[in-house]
């Protein structure tokens, strides 16, 4: 079985991730990006699927673990009865490598460890041809079609279909474990510098984490949550990918599994905007430059999610060589939403455009037209309806949400031209227009007067949690009556053990089997609700409680099983933790420019 969600650490190299447990063993690696086929697959299936184990021979070791500094290096400290031992786990950030590297140091006594290699490539399906590398001493070569990987630093003896070694450190000794893919057609890399890689990489996050402009409660959790959205961030492409992981599942032992490796323009535009809100335009101007090129085109082309270089072909399917986290299956890679219709997205885009602009990006002869362009496909499917927010596989419906973000987009397309004084072509008294009519239609089918709450759709007398968002994008204020009215629907019909789920699936409207267990975006966005509102001990102590439930590194999934105590759902997520961020901020007073600006 795999570790409990919540006990794996990261490791990123802003190009593709590694989830390494309490016990020492690395679950999951998929290479040269995060949405590459995986080498190490036991997250999703056990031992035999793919996983590096390193940890004291001794079954009794203890061990702590922490991040060095605002960094991504993992310190796990093992105590023995013979000594004591710390292993130090990071991947370099260099864009011409893919490296995992893992440093023994000997602080006191004398500790045996078990060093276990299984190395399964493209999913568990390819088990790679193993050998000793030609004049490479303690180096092994695995090779499986275009994927290669080398083994250095111990002395790795084949045992069925694994590769272990002994190694003992004592105090003040050092022994270092290394594993780099490459092209199998290529030739093997150099061994790394360790303690020059290792210098470069605390010092890279470092100073990036110093750039962070924040000051008020929860610090640390801000500052974790930051640097997990720069985690997910592609180095090269500027893409941020939705989480490290696919198929870990939303209900424990459920068909709820989906793959997250890939680039929302909802989330990463959401993203966006918190990271400008602190202080990182440049990240603005990268992410600016990776959508121009991945929505490049027809607007009607536009699709909700791309690769991380801004590929199209998401096509979803079924893998069965890996049986699941848990037995929850199936396991899939790819994802079908990629084919929705999703209204909201364009209105996201438009908020984090604007947000770019008004932290002194300036427009260019590509970004204004595209958004132009964007508009003109808001115009034309103005009255569509959609799969929403939360992807629905089931009957479009005029989803509240996506309302309220069509309306989005034409008001920050109205703003440019009216605030900005950036050139309309003559579209924007069509704007105008549509952007008024949109508000009433939301205002009358939108919102349910009798009991005094927005729904979640037109028609429909459930709510939803994404109507937390309505007043995030300045449609209306936190305190509106009709807002206070919709969080009190909220708390009587989605709250479970205090925390929200994203809609009641008891209603049938997502066409799936099964449960799910409360959205942690959701829960951080009724912090901001109440904040915003004025309830400021209800979102103090929901706050505290949520952050509560980070593991001991700061990191938080996407969703949480409160009978079981237990995250669930893929991990890291970036909604979780820049819905965290927003939330830290409502506390002190800070909402966005677009709440602001109403």
């Amino acid at each position: 079985m795999p570790a409990p969600i919540e006990d794996y650490a990261l490791l990123s190299s802003c190009r593709t991730a590694a989830l390494v447990s309490r016990e020492g063993s690395i679950d999951w690696l998929c290479v040269p990006r995060f949405d590459s086929p995986s080498i190490f697959g036991a997250l999703l299936g056990d031992a035999e699927h793919g996983c590096w184990i390193l940890r004291p021979t001794d079954a009794e070791a203890r061990s702590t673990r922490r991040y060095d500094g605002d960094t991504f290096i993992l310190v796990t400290r093992w105590e023995t009865v013979g000594g004591v031992a710390e292993v130090h786990d990071f991947m370099p950030i260099d864009g011409h490598r893919v490296d995992v590297v893992r440093r023994i140091i000997g602080i006191s006594g004398t500790v045996d460890f078990t060093d276990t290699v299984r190395l399964r490539f493209d999913y568990a399906r390819a088990l790679p041809w193993m050998r000793k590398a030609p004049g490479m001493p303690l180096a092994i070569l695995g090779i499986a079609g275009p994927d290669a990987v080398v083994l250095r630093g111990a002395p790795l003896q084949a045992v069925d279909h694994a590769h272990s070694a002994q190694i003992v450190v004592s105090a003040g000794e050092t022994v270092d474990l290394s594993l780099t893919w490459f092209k199998s057609h290529h030739e093997v890399p150099e061994p790394l510098d360790v303690d020059d890689s290792l210098a470069a990489t605390r010092a890279w996050w470092q100073d990036w984490a110093d750039r962070i402009d924040h000051h008020g409660p929860h610090h640390d959790a801000v500052v974790r949550s930051l640097l997990v959205l720069r985690a997910l961030t592609h180095e090269s492409t500027g893409g941020i990918v939705a989480a490290a992981t696919t198929s870990l599942p939303e209900d424990f032992g459920g068909a709820r599994n989906w793959d997250y490796r890939y680039v929302w323009l909802r989330d990463a535009a959401l993203t966006l905007e918190t990271l400008i809100e602190h202080g990182f335009t440049r990240a603005a101007e990268r992410w600016r430059g990776w959508l121009l090129r991945a929505i490049a085109g027809d607007p009607a082309d536009v699709q909700i999610m791309y690769g991380a270089a801004g590929e199209r072909d998401l096509a979803e399917r079924v893998i069965d060589s890996l049986p699941g986290y848990g037995g929850a299956s199936p396991v899939r890679i790819g994802n079908g939403a990629v084919s929705q219709y999703q209204a909201d997205v364009i209105g996201e885009v438009m908020v984090a455009l604007e947000a770019t602009r008004m932290a002194g990006v300036e427009e260019d002869s590509f970004s204004w037209p595209l958004q132009r362009a964007l508009l003109s496909q808001v115009v034309e499917w103005v009255d569509r309806s959609d799969h929403g927010i939360w992807e629905i596989r089931a009957e479009e419906r005029m989803f509240t949400h996506s309302r309220v973000m069509i309306w989005a987009a034409l008001d920050r397309g109205v703003r440019a031209v009216r605030e900005s004084g950036l050139d309309d072509d003559g579209d924007v008294e069509e704007w105008e227009r549509l952007r008024e009519r949109v508000r009433g239609e939301v205002e009358e089918r939108g919102f349910d007067a009798e009991r005094g709450c927005f729904v979640q759709y037109y028609g429909s007398t459930e709510v939803d949690a994404s109507l937390l968002l309505i007043p995030q994008v300045g449609f209306c204020g936190y305190d509106d009556p009709r807002m206070l009215g919709t969080v009190a629907e909220i708390e009587r019909t989605l709250l479970r053990d205090g925390l929200v789920r994203r809609y009641r699936t008891e209603a049938d409207v997502d066409g799936l089997a099964g449960d799910e267990n409360p959205f942690l975006a959701c829960s951080f966005w009724l912090v901001e609700q109440y904040a915003g509102s004025g309830r400021i001990d209800d979102a103090k102590a929901l706050m505290a409680d949520l952050v509560g439930l980070a593991n001991d590194l700061g990191l938080l999934s996407e969703e949480y099983d409160v009978g079981r105590r237990r995250q669930a759902g893929n991990t890291p997520q970036a909604l979780t933790h820049l819905a965290l961020v927003r939330a830290a901020d409502a506390l002190v007073g800070h909402v966005g420019r677009a709440a602001l600006r109403r």
